[in-house]
């Protein structure tokens, strides 16, 4: 029955029990009196049943014959039908059995079709679970590496970047707090990781410029890879860098970030700490050591795959940035806005010769030349001259070009300067 139809029940039932006048009930019931005392009868007649809408479970006036629906159900079945990946839907289905069996029937009433014989349920497709990926099962084998910008400081200061790494396989973290997610603070967090512990095999980071870039389009056509400063300076160490394709992806360090973001929020309020410096003295001495005593596990595999630390030497010459540029004629280098004068060897100018310049963490720059260690001085930029101080003008007044008089030949018609001329040339003796 109808939600109306329990209403009519429940009130015609206080009407025939004698609570409730025939009028009321009408009222009620938003029907006329004449309809209510109709319904009572029914229902004194029959009981709740009789309020029953005599149409109910009867064929509709408009429905199908039964052997065209059977016919649509069994193409359905022999046709579209199938694995949940596999078989039609009540739409598709409709328009292949329009276009290819001539079965014309609405979507609408192929799905009730369907959904009664079973070819069809309601529930939707769902994309398949994700679980989470396992561990590595060594130490080293895979580090993950990612920049959380946050209020660390809270009111206190500015807002910073906390330069994380967390092996995968065991949850070690270490950590560094800084201004920006630049080459230089990946490279800090990055040296300390293997001083600590050796050179990993592989990190895991994102598609920020820092860590990777797309081809450009001289490397897409030389098939060269695209390395970023850090990407040149791990594959020198033999790290791989493996960029993920989403946050997800990288969940290990992802969730390390919503720790920080509580617990080390709340110590450096309670310590009063609003600058790096602090802040990263503590995370040296106290919250990492911490932090990794309470959430490191072990390994799958007790094998680390570390490989040894480099000597300082190497890590100061691997740790630096390095452009190639031109050497001008006059043994002039330009880098990153600067000039450098590169001491003369010979008398000869260099023909357009590239020098290597290498820039470490402090900004101290060293310049190659043929693979040879150069002597250069650092020299003013050439001033450029203006176009007043380049050339003497004689007027202050914009330049203006002549216009030509009114008998001047190019405002005269050329047949008329031509007749001119013969004439000239008839009359002369």
């Amino acid at each position: 029955m109808s939600a109306r139809e329990l209403v009519r029940v429940e009130v015609l039932s206080r009407v025939k029990a004698g609570t409730l006048s025939l009028g009321s009930a009408a009222t009620m019931l938003a029907v006329s009196y004449r309809q209510a005392k109709r319904l009572a009868r029914r229902y004194k007649a029959e009981g709740a049943k009789g309020l029953k809408h005599r149409s109910a479970g009867g064929a509709s006036n408009h429905a199908r014959p039964p052997a065209e629906r059977e016919r649509a159900l069994a193409l359905v079945r022999e046709k579209y039908s199938g694995p949940v990946d596999v078989r039609f839907g009540p739409t598709l289905a409709a328009e292949h059995l329009a276009s290819e069996d001539g079965v014309t029937v609405h979507h609408d009433t192929l799905r009730r079709w369907m959904l009664t014989a079973g070819l069809w349920s309601r529930a939707r497709k769902r994309a398949p679970h994700r679980q989470r990926r396992d561990r590595k099962a060594h130490f080293g084998e895979l580090v993950q590496f990612d920049g959380s910008f946050h209020e660390w400081y809270e009111a206190r200061g500015p807002r910073g970047c906390l330069m994380n790494l967390v092996d995968d396989a065991t949850g070690e973290t270490l950590a560094r707090l800084g201004d920006e997610e630049t080459i230089w603070a990946a490279v800090d967090v990055l040296r300390r990781w293997i001083e600590a512990y050796g050179v990993p095999l592989a990190l895991y980071t994102d598609w920020k410029n820092v860590y990777v870039r797309v081809p450009n389009a001289e490397e897409q056509v030389t098939g060269a890879v695209p390395l970023t400063q850090l990407g040149r300076m791990c594959a020198a160490l033999g790290i791989q860098i493996i960029a993920a394709n989403s946050p997800q992806a990288k969940g290990r360090v992802e969730r390390n970030h919503g720790t920080h973001q509580d617990r080390l929020v709340k110590k450096l309020r309670r310590l009063g700490i609003a600058d790096a410096t602090a802040a990263n003295a503590f995370l040296e001495t106290t919250y990492l050591p911490e932090h990794n005593a309470r959430f490191v596990q072990a390994p799958a595999s007790t094998d680390d795959f570390h490989r040894r630390t480099p000597s300082r030497v190497t890590l100061d010459r691997v740790f630096q940035l390095e452009e190639t540029r031109v050497l001008s004629n006059d043994w002039v280098v330009r880098y990153d806005t600067r000039y450098f004068q590169v001491a003369r060897q010979s008398h000869q100018p260099p023909a357009r010769s590239t020098v290597l310049v290498r820039e470490n963490a402090s900004g101290a720059i060293e310049i190659r030349y043929r693979e040879r260690l150069m002597q250069w001085t650092e020299i003013a930029a050439p001033v450029k001259l203006t176009p007043v101080e380049g050339r003497t003008r004689l007027s202050s007044a914009p330049h203006r070009p002549a216009r030509p008089s009114a008998d001047h030949p190019w405002r005269r018609d050329a047949r008329a300067i031509d007749r001119e001329r013969a004439l000239s040339r008839a009359a002369r003796p």
